[in-house]
């Protein structure tokens, strides 16, 4: 079996467009549908349908899919076994968004220019989600919250960044009682989310009732309610960049909470385990563990 007609149809299937597999492949459509064509008369059965200008799978595709994916990845294994210890290969590593803009440059760029030939997929996500996926093999590893489990000794854990709980305020607030605030003030709540375990219970610790006014699922949009005065919220001090133009008071809270723990977490029998250490490697060396305290009410003003 040609593996250039396979790796076609899998990323026909994937676009659900001959146009945009072929721009990805760098082909022409008609070589891309060509190609296609070809697996079905060697397999002898119709593996994709086309409706306009879409494509989907037939059932036979979707079986014929998975394996595919599966066999490609074989092949990619074997064409990066090492040569004279050299790092090469292909990782596929999913983050959280906040890992994607506030940690991964800096290891992207070090795996760089050490290891020239290792490229790296990035996949965005959740934790859970990105949790499954790296259980079920699909990706080689993720960026996440430490989940609120105990992990599976068939995973390893490498923690990256300690983040505290802080109240994320309107500048005007600044140098209020944190705690007055959780109570008169309208509650921007982060989650649903592991984190957000930890809100909850430095709300029961300080017997705080807020009066919830929005649940959003990124700590950026949280940030851009918060400086146009709709409440306050308690978030983790997440790496920078934040969003731009923004004027907020950042405050320590009274009680001591567990900060959120982000790390990298990865299948121990992973076949691309030598991939991984490279990128670990990588990753303690440029992202030491932070755990960036707050002693005092700070005010942050972008730039």
């Amino acid at each position: 079996m040609n593996t250039l007609f396979l790796e076609t149809f899998v990323a026909v299937v994937d676009c659900g467009s001959l146009a945009e597999a072929a721009r990805r492949l760098g082909i022409t459509p008609a070589a891309a549908a060509k190609r296609v064509r070809a697996l079905e008369d060697e397999l002898s059965m119709r593996l994709v349908v086309r409706s306009g200008r879409t494509v989907r799978p037939t059932a036979s595709g979707h079986a014929v899919v998975e394996r595919g994916r599966e066999a490609l990845r074989l092949i990619q294994d074997v064409r990066n076994v090492p040569h004279d210890g050299e790092v090469r290969g292909e990782l596929r590593i999913g983050s959280i968004p906040n890992g994607i803009t506030g940690m991964l440059p800096e290891i992207l760029m070090a795996c760089s220019r050490q290891h020239p030939n290792l490229f790296i997929d990035i996949a965005p996500g959740r934790p859970p989600e990105l949790y499954g996926q790296v259980m079920e093999g699909e990706l080689d590893g993720a960026i996440i919250v430490r989940p609120p489990f105990e992990l599976p000794k068939t995973l390893g854990w490498q923690l990256l960044r300690e983040e505290p709980l802080m109240l994320l305020a309107p500048k005007r607030l600044a140098g209020s009682d944190p705690h007055a605030l959780l109570t008169t003030e309208p509650f921007i709540r982060q989650g649903p989310n592991w984190a957000a375990r930890l809100i909850d219970d430095y709300l029961r610790a300080a017997n705080l009732a807020p009066r919830a006014r929005f649940e959003l699922v990124t700590l950026d949009a949280v940030a851009v309610l918060v400086d146009r005065g709709f409440g306050v919220a308690l978030v983790p001090d997440w790496s920078p960049p934040w969003p731009e133009g923004l004027s907020l008071a950042r405050m320590a809270l009274p009680l001591p909470s567990p900060p959120r723990r982000i790390g990298f977490v990865w299948l121990r029998s992973s076949p691309r385990a030598r991939l991984i250490d490279a990128f670990l490697a990588q990753a303690r060396m440029n992202m030491p563990v932070v755990s960036s305290l707050l002693r005092q009410e700070t005010t942050y003003r972008p730039g």
